[in-house]
Order: C-alpha cells, then sequence, then structure tokens
C-alpha cells in the first residue's frame, strides 16, 4: 500500500515540530520505522524499479533455446546457474514462447494416448456416416 504524500509530509512535519526519533513516529502512526526514515530520504514514492538481470544473459539463453528447443525450463536454468523462475521470466522478457508438440518422437513410438487408433476401432461393415 503506498501512503498518500500529504500523509507522508504530515508525519514528517510533526516529527520535526514535536523533535521525536523514528521509532517515536512510528509508533505514534502505525508506521514502519524503516518507512519514516525511507520518507526523510526521499518524500516521492518510486513508481518503477529498474533493476537490470545480473545473472542470466539474454543472448545466450536465446541461443540456447535454438540449440535445445525441447528442453524443460527447469534444464535450462542447471545449465545457466539460476533457478526456473528467473529462466522463465527472461523467456517471457524475449518474448520466446514454445509450445510442445503432442506428436513427438517418443509419443510416435508408443502411441500417442495408448489407446488404439480411431482406424482400428471401425470394423469393416461400419460407416462414419451413419445418422443413427
Amino acid at each position: 500500500m503506498t501512503y498518500s504524500i500529504d500523509f507522508r509530509k504530515k508525519v514528517l512535519s510533526i516529527k520535526e515540530q514535536d523533535q521525536l526519533t523514528f521509532s517515536e513516529v512510528s509508533q505514534r502512526f502505525g508506521v514502519g520505522q524503516a518507512t519514516v526514515v525511507r520518507w526523510s530520504q526521499h518524500i516521492e514514492p518510486k513508481r518503477t524499479r529498474n533493476k537490470p538481470t545480473v545473472k542470466l544473459n539474454w543472448e545466450a539463453l536465446a541461443q540456447d533455446v535454438d540449440e535445445h528447443p525441447d528442453s524443460y525450463q527447469y534444464e535450462r536454468a542447471a545449465r545457466f546457474g539460476v533457478s526456473r523462475q528467473g529462466i522463465a521470466y527472461a523467456l517471457k522478457q524475449l518474448k520466446l514462447s514454445r509450445k510442445k508438440n503432442l506428436p513427438t518422437s517418443q509419443s510416435q513410438s508408443r502411441g500417442a494416448s495408448g489407446f488404439p487408433s480411431s482406424n482400428s476401432r471401425l470394423s469393416s461393415n461400419e460407416s462414419t456416416d451413419c445418422l443413427c
């Protein structure tokens, strides 16, 4: 929750008028002591957080996606030494979305769902055009 600038100014002005400590002001107004200290340093609320990526090289991630398109996020995270959530965030920022296809090489060899194919369920005298 963001406190209004008027409230922040009021808290700091009462602190100056009554010569109160940060602890006393925080108890009086029911806000955290660190919050009052932060207000005394910079009264305007911050609108955005500009924090660059620290560990992850996005160009290397894009290259990794090209080289290993079927890797899971936890596998990429292990290769880059970051968390899975970090990989997910970076992929979202790079606007890379990979939807896996159902008919992969493994699923074709086993049968995608384990059920017989739709052609083998119909006998030779049944027709799909029947309006029963």
